[in-house]
């Protein structure tokens, strides 16, 4: 039996403890109902529920959810239109969040599936430093889909400098004064 400043009373009655926790206005909680006797505490129980919700609220702020975000490709995209979906690609990948490149073939592009595969593992190739690949292209049904997601290990930060540091540039030596000699 712990009471509610954290000072242990002993092994007693489950009738005992519950007089106790009563006296003060407070709940007998069971901590431990494996251990051998089982242990009991006397405490605020709504208010342990309370701090406990608001310390899991806390954590979740401080966690970056991932997203999936969607890029889709044409079998016959041309190239400036796969740089700007590649760069897409390369930010979403920068801000953390996973990717999922999808080509959907319509009609007789069925029969072209060879060059979805193509366009799909030219990004690959391309963005090989930037990600890895989570799942290798995979069709099901008419669409043509891979998942890339960010790399485990980012780019170290770079370090902080003052504004006061940068706007100073560094000057050139300056050359001595002349010195005047007596006529």
């Amino acid at each position: 039996m712990i009471d509610d400043e954290g000072n242990q009373l002993g092994i007693m009655t489950p009738f005992d403890a519950l007089k106790i926790a009563r006296e003060k206005t407070l709940d007998l909680v069971e901590v431990s109902p494996t251990a051998q006797p089982p242990v009991c505490r006397i405490m605020d129980y709504g208010k342990y529920l309370y701090q406990q919700e608001k310390r899991e609220r806390e954590a979740k702020k401080h966690q970056h959810q991932i997203v999936v975000k969607e890029v889709k490709f044409r079998i016959n995209v041309d190239d400036h239109d796969y740089e700007t979906k590649k760069n897409h690609v390369l930010r979403f990948l920068a801000e953390g969040d996973k990717v999922k490149a999808t080509i959907f073939f319509r009609g007789r592009e069925m029969t072209r599936q060879m060059l979805g595969r193509e366009i799909l593992e030219r990004l690959i190739k391309d963005i090989a430093d930037k990600g890895i690949v989570e799942f290798r292209p995979r069709q099901e049904g008419n669409t043509l889909h891979l998942i890339l997601a960010p790399p485990k290990t980012q780019a170290p930060a770079k370090p902080h400098t003052p504004k006061a540091e940068k706007s100073a540039a560094p000057r050139p030596p300056q050359p001595p004064p002349p010195t005047q000699q007596p006529q």
